[in-house]
């Protein structure tokens, strides 16, 4: 990222998190479209995680050498809190995010018109049988583990090549569990970028959810941070002097000749 300029930076920050949510969620209405009035199946859930999974592969690959492809404010917060980011650049990127996420939403209007909106556009939420605590823990458990996994495979000292699979294996990993509480957002920037257009769009959006998935998501990215310092934190040894040997003179037949 060397001599790139910072609205280029930005400016893969928004392509990036409008990839994640086009293909992500977008694949949530495309796939209640294809699937008509035939009933939500385990292999829909596959397959909606798998294209969450690759699209972020892809822009981890895409743009990752330009802004580090945080696409997602959790990894920012927490990058920042581990002193691996600026935080004066933190208010920045995350209002790139957003807008991305925006661009991404409308998008899926764009492709699949207002029939996406019509099935709630993908947005995250909980339904009636899962509590506002429940909701809170599931985007927690979710964001933790993503954030936690970034962080470890960023390291300096983890395996070269590989985070880009890392994450998007991840990210597909975690969706399973979570998504049947909470819709598995796992990211505020994805959390509030399909409500904005669904509102716009003139649907119902349950905005009174919307700070159960902020606190969670944030939080989690702050206590991930926390526990990658302390797994990658290394104690300071002090030197520790050697004790110096007394030498004896060498004998006459073994001295160096005058």
């Amino acid at each position: 990222m060397e001599g790139l300029r910072t609205p280029q930076k930005l400016a893969a920050e928004v392509l990036g998190t409008a990839f994640l949510v086009f293909v992500g969620v977008g694949a949530v209405p495309a796939t209640l479209i294809v699937n008509g009035d035939s009933p939500f199946t385990m292999a829909d859930l596959g397959i909606i995680s798998f294209a969450f999974g690759t699209v972020v592969v892809a822009t981890v690959y895409a743009f990752g050498h330009v802004s580090g492809n945080h696409i997602n404010p959790a990894v920012t917060i927490s990058l920042a809190v581990t002193g691996q980011f600026p935080w004066r650049k933190v208010p920045e990127y995350i209002a790139a995010q957003l807008v991305g996420a925006v661009l991404g939403s409308l998008a899926i209007i764009g492709v699949l018109g207002s029939r996406a909106s019509d099935l709630g556009l993908g947005i995250a939420a909980y339904g009636d049988g899962v509590e506002a605590g429940q909701a809170f823990t599931a985007e927690f458990v979710g964001t933790f583990i993503l954030v936690l996994t970034v962080l470890m495979v960023i390291h300096r000292n983890a395996a070269p090549g590989f985070a880009g699979v890392a994450i998007g294996l991840v990210v597909f990993a975690a969706i399973i569990p979570v998504a049947p509480a909470t819709g598995a957002s796992i990211n505020p920037a994805r959390t509030l970028g399909p409500m904005i257009i669904q509102q716009l769009w003139g649907g119902d959006v349950q905005w009174g959810q919307a700070p159960v998935y902020l606190a969670a998501e944030i939080a989690a990215g702050i206590a991930a941070a926390a526990v990658y310092m302390a797994l990658t934190r290394i104690r300071d040894i002090p030197e520790i002097a050697m004790p110096v040997q007394a030498t004896k003179p060498a004998p006459e037949s073994e001295s160096a000749p005058a």
